[in-house]
């Protein structure tokens, strides 16, 4: 017969299921609004194009380089403390979310180019705040074996967000105005921070996650750097996202110019369109990326860089056709199909990250990684394509239409090296697995 031990210290309860399933719909729901509130000004950009007079470069820098210099410097700072075992990731995340959700509305207020770039500026200082702890957080919640699909089901908060921003806000933009779209997207965030404060749980505080050992020394940022130079198959996996964000945001950015320019629709029908578009594709491809990369990479961990690298190569043709097709309909059908395809890479990478770097770095190897997707597809992305219009439609005379349909369609090419480099992590992968499961033996 055992003997409890009264003052001995009750062993901490798991989280239960329907907990973890409420958090991680919550973490979602967070990161939508992120999207929501980053990309929806991608929709606004011909009426604030005209509003302000602004030129395609212009528009270029507020879609990207303005929050992406934030937004990616003030990453890593935020996640080196997230790493600290004392502080509270809700709490960083529920406080983030207040700030970018209140600079979006701001941003409704603009009155000039300067006003309108200083307010976005604002919500990449809030949205630094969001990401890294929050992966980091995910992978303290589910078993390792299923974060490739936790990752990707967080992750269909991009082409969610997307999707509201584009159907909503067009719809708005066209009834109440472009003003308008920025502050009703912006105001809930406010309400849901308080509620994710409240009632999200942090892992650590509940004894759930082990402690570093009292003696274990302290890492420096330039420490961690050391330490994460020697995982090839992250910085091949940071340096492939950064060229898909490349692709990625600076599409995006345009999308509504184009289907204004080369098909005349209606801002509220591109809205709706690109939303269904973006949106449902991109959250099945999200979706399906994780689902196909955690069964696969039971019987070969290389899946996890597989699966993104073939899923590119069969969606390039199809990308072409879509910005080629003069039939506006047959263009967004076939736009699916990449969209779908190129959307496969967000679990499998990000769960790799997670899973080849030391425990106490995730946030930190997160906010790298972020720093260079963002300075490199969200940063240059959006302000390449809005110069390569620019050059094609006033430098080489096409005009605004066709100048901007062969920016899209050139960018494209350089998704060939993002196959290149998932082809070559391939073969560092399984060493860089092995690696990190004995240092956390």
């Amino acid at each position: 017969m055992s003997v409890s031990n009264p003052s001995a210290p009750a062993a901490p309860h798991p989280l239960s299921a329907g907990y973890v399933s409420y958090a991680m719909w919550m973490l979602l729901i967070i990161y939508t609004l992120n999207f929501l509130d980053r990309q929806i000004v991608n929709i606004l950009a011909e009426p604030i194009k005209r509003d302000l007079d602004l030129s395609d470069t212009q528009l270029g820098l507020l879609t990207g380089l303005a929050f992406a210099v934030v937004y990616t410097v003030l990453g890593i700072p935020i996640a080196r403390y997230a790493d600290q075992f004392k502080s509270n990731r809700v709490g960083i995340i529920s406080i983030a979310l207040a700030v970018w959700s209140a600079f979006t509305v701001l941003c409704g207020l603009a009155q000039n180019f300067w006003q309108l770039l200083l307010a976005r500026i604002g919500v990449g200082v809030g949205e630094a705040g969001c990401t890294p702890p929050a992966h980091s957080l995910i992978t303290d919640k589910v078993p390792q074996d299923k974060r490739a699909s936790a990752l990707a089901f967080y992750s269909m908060g991009v082409p969610l967000g997307t999707l509201l921003g584009f159907a909503f806000g067009g719809w708005i933009a066209e009834h109440l105005g472009w003003r308008a779209a920025f502050v009703l997207v912006g105001a809930p965030g406010v309400l849901l921070a308080l509620a994710a404060w409240l009632t999200i749980k942090e892992p650590r505080k509940l004894g759930l996650v082990k402690p570093p050992a009292s003696d274990a020394p302290k890492v420096n940022f330039g420490q961690a750097l050391k330490q994460l130079a020697g995982v090839k198959s992250y910085w091949y996996a940071c340096f492939a996202a950064s060229i898909l964000a490349f692709m990625g945001y600076g599409q995006n950015a345009f999308l509504g110019s184009f289907y204004a320019r080369v098909h005349e629709m209606p801002i509220s029908q591109i809205g709706v369109n690109l939303g269904i578009v973006l949106g449902v594709a991109g959250m099945l491809g999200t979706w399906l990326g994780g689902q196909i990369a955690d069964r696969a990479a039971k019987k070969d961990t290389r899946a996890y860089f597989s699966v993104p690298a073939i899923a590119l190569i069969v969606g390039a043709p199809f990308f072409v056709w879509a910005f080629m097709a003069e039939d506006p309909m047959m263009s967004l059908v076939l736009l699916a199909i990449p969209t779908l395809l190129n959307s496969l890479w967000f679990g499998p990478v990000y769960a790799t990250v997670q899973s080849v770097v030391p425990a106490s770095l995730r946030a930190t190897a997160v906010a790298i990684m972020f720093f260079i997707i963002n300075m490199v597809g969200l940063g240059l992305g959006p302000t390449a394509l809005g110069m390569l219009s620019d050059f094609f439609g006033q430098g080489q005379g096409m005009g605004a239409a066709e100048g901007l349909r062969w920016a899209i369609i050139s960018s494209g090419a350089v998704g060939l090296a993002a196959v290149v480099l998932f082809w070559i992590a391939r073969d560092t992968i399984r060493e860089d697995l092995e690696r990190a499961r004995n240092a956390s033996v």
